[in-house]
Formats: C-alpha cells, sequence, structure tokens
C-alpha cells in the first residue's frame, strides 16, 4: 500500500504481533473513553481508533512506517474490510 511501508518479512510478523497486542491491551480502553462519539457516529469512529492503534504501532516498531494519519485511516479500512471477510470465511460468522 502505497505510504506504508515494511522493511522485512520478520518487521512484517513483529507488526502483526504488535497490533494484536495493542488491539488486546489499548483498544479496549481507547473505545470505553471514547464511547459516547462511537454511539454518535454509529461506529464508525472505532476506524479512528483503529488507525491510532497502527500509528502507535508505527512508533514501536522500527521498520514499519505509516506516512501519517489519513494513510493509518485508509490502512484502518482496508484491514476491517480484511478482517471481515476472514470472519465470514471461516465460517464464525454464521449462526
Amino acid at each position: 500500500m502505497k505510504g506504508v511501508v515494511v522493511d522485512e518479512f520478520s518487521t512484517a510478523l513483529i507488526v502483526a504481533i504488535v497490533l494484536g497486542l495493542l488491539n488486546f491491551f489499548v483498544k479496549p480502553v481507547l473505545v470505553l473513553f471514547t464511547l459516547p462519539v462511537t454511539v454518535f457516529t454509529l461506529g464508525l469512529f472505532l476506524l479512528v481508533i483503529n488507525a491510532i492503534i497502527i500509528l502507535m504501532c508505527d512508533h514501536f516498531v522500527d521498520g514499519f512506517d505509516v506516512n501519517g494519519f489519513w494513510t493509518a485511516l485508509f490502512f484502518s479500512i482496508i484491514l476491517s474490510l480484511s478482517q471481515s471477510l476472514v470472519y465470514q470465511l471461516t465460517g464464525e460468522g454464521k449462526q
């Protein structure tokens, strides 16, 4: 993706681990603090929270670079769509 740089494959694995840890520990706190805004925007503010998590990962991982908030927001949208697709294809979303 233009605006996102990953130096090597091992960096991509580290980014995946750090994103998972940030989503597990930091994201629930951010969602809790921004709950009124998230409800008001019908959940769309979660994309902004995901962009913030991606920018935090950019700060923590050397070799991973995101060129700003708008790139992180677009990356967040792509990440959310791909997660939804995998969720549906694995049968987890079917009841």
